[in-house]
């Protein structure tokens, strides 16, 4: 059997998948497409994270698929129908990358609502900022507004409890009376409401037309002014031009942006030069120990999908 690993996957797990199977390991893979077609001609299975367009097209190039791992827990870069259609089993790695975008989330938040830390280059300089820099604000006390409350979502919360603050949630695939609310210690609220609650929004939903262009100038006109925004989700959930013009207006007070409708970012974003704006290239959830989790999780599942017969649809 073989396996295509189309973008960066922690090597250990990369030898554990050679040491059974021919594999071909190459993360620039999934960015050349006409090599990618190729490539999974023959390929059992295949193993991408998000720049990798896992289509129809792909699909039927790859007549002998089985099983799609993908390094990471959101599948809008999946045709899902095209796989099903196949019985190509897709295999998220769910929850092995909460913790580190937890923590991008809750640090996001003390840097945006301190408001301290944008100060080096003065300081370095001979400035002495102390009067402008110290209206700054302290976590504790807050309440953060979680939308998604999936394992990511619940991370957050329990880190966010951890240094004071009071988390509320929405999420439309929970009722409000699912014992998950009590048990993670989080209230849940409508959407609206909990945009005008909260003084920290941050978003754990994955792209739908549902949630596409979900947080826009109108959804950004129920926060506080003195509010931040942190979007670790997935590109196209927020309307990009609406926080920029927020920012630039006073009617947000920061926001922190991993994922974009077009990444790179292209030159020309309504995004760039935007105050209290932080600005990453999709890297929430990808730290040395979340690559490792990530990779394991996903190298075992997808050989344990691969030892299977085919039809045999047990652990799926």
């Amino acid at each position: 059997m073989r396996v295509v690993i189309a973008e960066f996957m922690d090597e250990g797990a990369v030898a554990a998948l050679a040491a059974r199977y021919a594999t071909r390991y190459d993360p620039t893979l999934g960015e050349r497409r006409p090599d990618l077609l190729a490539s999974v001609a023959d390929a059992d299975a295949l193993i991408v994270r998000n720049r990798t367009r896992v289509d129809a097209e792909l699909v039927a190039a790859g007549g002998r698929l089985r099983v799609v791992g993908r390094l990471g827990v959101g599948l809008d870069n999946i045709d899902l129908p095209a796989c099903a259609a196949r019985a190509i089993e897709v295999i998220p790695a769910t929850g092995a990358n909460a913790l580190a975008v937890a923590e991008y989330v809750i640090a996001c938040a003390f840097i945006l609502l301190r408001g301290a830390f944008w100060s080096t280059a003065a300081t370095a300089a001979g400035e002495w900022p102390r009067e402008r820099l110290s209206a700054g604000r302290e976590l504790g006390g807050r309440t953060l507004g979680l939308v998604g409350f999936g394992s990511i979502g619940r991370a957050t919360a329990r880190l966010g409890r951890a240094v004071g603050m009071t988390p509320i949630g929405h999420d439309p695939n929970l009722a409000a009376s699912a014992t998950v609310w009590d048990e993670e210690h989080t209230s849940a609220r409508g959407f609206d409401v909990l945009l005008g609650e909260a003084d920290v929004v941050s978003l754990h939903v994955p792209l739908t037309p549902e949630t596409r262009g979900l947080v826009d100038a109108a959804r950004l006109a129920l926060m506080k002014p003195e509010a931040v925004l942190v979007d670790t989700a997935r590109g196209g959930v927020v309307n990009e031009a609406d926080v920029a013009a927020a920012l630039r207006a006073g009617r947000l007070a920061g926001a922190a942006l991993d994922v974009f409708g077009t990444e790179p970012l292209p030159a020309g974003s309504p995004l760039a030069g935007c105050p209290n704006l932080i600005l990453t290239p999709h890297i929430a959830g990808v730290t040395r120990e979340s690559n490792v989790r990530v990779s394991t999780l996903i190298a075992d599942k997808v050989a344990a999908a691969l030892e299977r017969a085919p039809g045999d649809a047990r652990g799926r």
